[in-house]
Order: structure tokens, then sequence, then C-alpha cells
């Protein structure tokens, strides 16, 4: 019976939500709840349904066919990006991705094919990472998706509206919809909260993006006093943490709110959380095109900052390679 330890984690990923909804740890307990959920449902499936188990057969048959559908998708949305946004590394993500999802496997398979416990060894490791990897990621966006659904809790006293780059010194659309956003809160809170549109400029920017976005915030009817801008920012841990200290400068003091896109929502909640801000976040709407790689780089970002616990995670794994490659040399003496 899976059914009550689902739900003992579906209550205690609510405790820990409620104690603090900034936390990815709370989207381990929420997949790992899900996950026995569904084994238990799949049971009940399997016991009332005759010949339940060849449809679990034809699932676990398809899945070579989902991986390729998945890898041509992405493939694609890979070719989409570098027409609409531009020959970049982070716009090729999805493309990358794409093009791995195809050749690792053939490169396991041809590891095991040499019969070498080197390549064995090799493959089995492929394994893993792919396997650890993928739940992460698994991890990752649907406590991504579950946050960026949560409302806020307070009516903020401060928002901060992240920048991102201006295009031909113009807010461009990805920025608006955060201008947007921030804007349709402002008008709704009552006190109005302060407005910290942030962000430096950037090589290729003939001045700040806080500059630009207070502008539009000003040209779409916020007050000028209850505009503050930030203009040094160059990544959303400056944007969090020189906002703060604005709205602080201000006189100003209570929650804030951070407006950014959907897809950075919970690595803006996981920063705020690090840097100790009384902060929550939400996101504005993003071009569908643009979201499978969005959420890959977020992805990728937050692994790269919590990189030393997952090496340490991943250990075990790495331990168990080495065992399975003695077993295949002991099995083959």
């Amino acid at each position: 019976m899976t059914l009550v330890p689902a739900l003992l984690l579906f209550a205690l990923y609510f405790h820990l939500r409620r104690k603090d909804r900034r936390m990815l740890r709370n989207g381990v307990v929420l997949v790992a709840a899900c996950y026995l959920l569904l084994v238990q449902l799949g049971n009940l499936f399997t016991q009332w349904v005759p010949g339940a188990s060849y449809v679990y057969l034809a699932v676990l048959a398809l899945a070579p066919l989902a991986i390729l559908a998945l890898a041509a998708a992405l493939i694609h949305n890979g070719v989409v990006m570098h027409r609409n946004e531009g020959r970049r590394l982070g716009n090729m993500v999805s493309l990358l991705l794409g093009l791995l999802l195809i050749g690792l496997p053939v490169l396991a398979v041809a590891l095991v094919l040499t019969l070498n416990p080197l390549g064995v060894g090799l493959a089995a490791l492929l394994f893993f990472l792919c396997s650890y990897f993928g739940v992460v990621f698994v991890v990752f966006l649907a406590y991504a998706v579950a946050y960026g659904r949560m409302p806020f809790r307070e009516d903020p006293r401060g928002i901060v509206v992240l920048g991102s780059r201006l295009v031909d010194g113009k807010v461009p659309p990805l920025l608006r919809s955060r201008l947007d956003k921030a804007l349709a809160i402002y008008r709704s809170t009552s006190p109005r909260p302060l407005l910290i549109p942030s962000g430096g400029q950037g090589a290729d920017e003939p001045f700040p993006e806080g500059v630009a976005m207070g502008e539009y915030l000003v040209s779409a009817g916020a007050a000028p006093e209850d505009v503050v801008v930030e203009d040094r920012a160059v990544n959303t841990e400056q944007n969090l943490r020189l906002s703060a200290k604005a709205f602080a400068a201000a006189g100003r003091s209570g929650p804030l709110l951070a407006v950014t896109n959907n897809y950075h929502v919970l690595r803006a909640a996981l920063l705020a959380r690090r840097l100790q801000i009384d902060a929550e976040v939400v996101g504005s709407p993003t071009a569908r095109y643009y979201l499978p790689s969005a959420f890959l780089r977020e992805y990728v970002a937050v692994l790269v900052e919590h990189k030393w616990l997952h090496a340490l995670l991943f250990l075990p794994f790495a331990g168990l390679t080495g065992v399975l490659v003695m077993a295949f040399i002991a099995n083959r003496g």
C-alpha cells in the first residue's frame, strides 16, 4: 500500500510550503507524493480492469518512441529559437538537449557492445547520470509550475521588476510583460507600493535597463514619486539585493514582491531566500516557443548554484558503477 505514505508526504509538503514556499525541497516531497499516489492508482487500475497489464506493456514499448518525439520537439524548438532570437548559446539549449536525447542512447549501446569493462562502466555511468538529472529536472519543473501558481500572501509594500536586455534601446515584449504585470499589481494594491525597476547597462545597451523600465512605468500611468530606479544590477542576485537596499533607502519597509517572467520565478525565489530578503516572486506570461529553452536554462543555472550538493548526491551512483564494473570483470573471468 502506497496510499498512506503518499498522503503523509502530501501533508508534509503543505506543512513545508506553509513554513517557507521558497525551497526546492518542497518540490522533492511533492514529486515523491505524486509518484506514490500514481503507483497506488496504477495498482487499483490493474486490479479493477481486466488486461490492464497489457496496457503497461504497451506504454513501455512506446517509451522509445516518446523519447524520439520529445527529441524532435526540442530540436524543432531550437530551430525556432535560433530563427527568432538569434545564434546565442542560451538559445540553443533545447536543440542541444534534443540531439543528446538521440545521441546518448546510441553511444551507451555502442559502449556496451564493446564488452570492454571500461566501456560498460561508462555506459552504466551515463545511464545513472541521465536518470539522476532527469529526476532532478522533473522536481525543478514541477515545483516551478506549482510555485508560479501560488498567490502571494501579503499586499506588497514594494514591487521589484527584474530587468532583461533592451532591444535597440527599447523595452521588448519579454520585459514589457513584466512591467505590465507589475503595473496591474500596483494599481490593485492600496496603499500604492513603491515600484523599483532594476537593471544595469549591458555592453550593447545605450542606457541602463532600469532607466528604460522606469520611463515605461511612468508613461503607463505610475506616479513618478512611486518609481525608484535601480540601474546597476547585472544579474538576478544583484537585482534583488540592490533593489532591497533602494527600498530601505526610500524609507519604506514591509514585504517585497519581485516580478519576472514565469520561467524565472522559482530561481528568483530561491535567491531571495538565500539573500534573506522578505520577497515573494510572481511571473508574467512568456511566448510559448521561448519556454522550453528558458526553463532548461533556469534548470542549468540552479544545478550550477548547487553543484557541490549534486556532486555529493551522485557519489552513491558512481560507487554503484564501480561495483557493476567489478562484477562484470569477475563474471568474464
